[in-house]
């Protein structure tokens, strides 16, 4: 008697064809969402969640930090930590809203024009975009299901953040990758 069997626990093996259907299905979600975010990382310097918040501020008009919490579809901490992270490279600026002087803006600088220019689709952006293709329908039941699966995981309680962040990695660092990522792009247009 196969070993799962014995005590009493399915083996994965024994799982049947829609378990390993949703799994591959994940599985190839996540190589090209981790595919997409080496892409960024080799042409541009950034991570993924730096350049969707880049992105949500393409069309040049300021942003507060809960206005990119909207934007990036995450909490205002979450966006908080990479705006700081972009404020560091000076690829954002942080100033006064026109409307509110009350109020802080953010917005793109040319250097962070610059590198959008030449920037790829985010991998959130590519998620995005996959998730708005599907049919109303489609997405009810793919929000059930994931939600379903991450209460399954223990993970419903925990913040979702931005896919792909990684707030330990140092300014320095950071400041490294998007200069050599600036340096090739002025070396290519010469």
């Amino acid at each position: 008697m196969p070993a799962g069997k014995r005590s009493g626990r399915r083996t994965l093996s024994s799982d049947g064809p829609k378990i390993t259907e949703s799994i591959d299905a994940l599985r190839r979600i996540m190589r090209a969402l981790r595919l997409a975010e080496r892409q960024a990382q080799a042409d541009v310097g950034l991570g993924a969640a730096q350049l969707f918040v880049l992105h949500a501020l393409r069309d040049g008009h300021e942003a507060s930090l809960s206005e990119l919490a909207i934007r990036t579809m995450t909490d205002r901490s979450s966006v908080a930590a990479v705006v700081d992270r972009l404020l560091d490279v000076a690829l954002v600026v942080r100033g006064t809203a026109t409307a509110d002087r009350r109020r802080a803006a953010i917005v793109l600088t040319a250097a962070g024009r610059a590198v959008l220019d030449r920037s790829p689709e985010s991998p959130t952006t590519l998620l995005v975009t996959a998730v708005r293709a599907m049919t109303d329908r489609q997405q009810a039941t793919l929000a059930s299901g994931l939600s379903a699966l991450s209460q399954a995981m223990g993970l419903d309680d925990r913040p979702a953040g931005m896919l792909f962040d990684d707030p330990r990695q140092s300014a320095t660092k950071r400041r490294r990758g998007v200069l050599k990522g600036l340096s090739a792009s002025r070396a290519h247009r010469a």
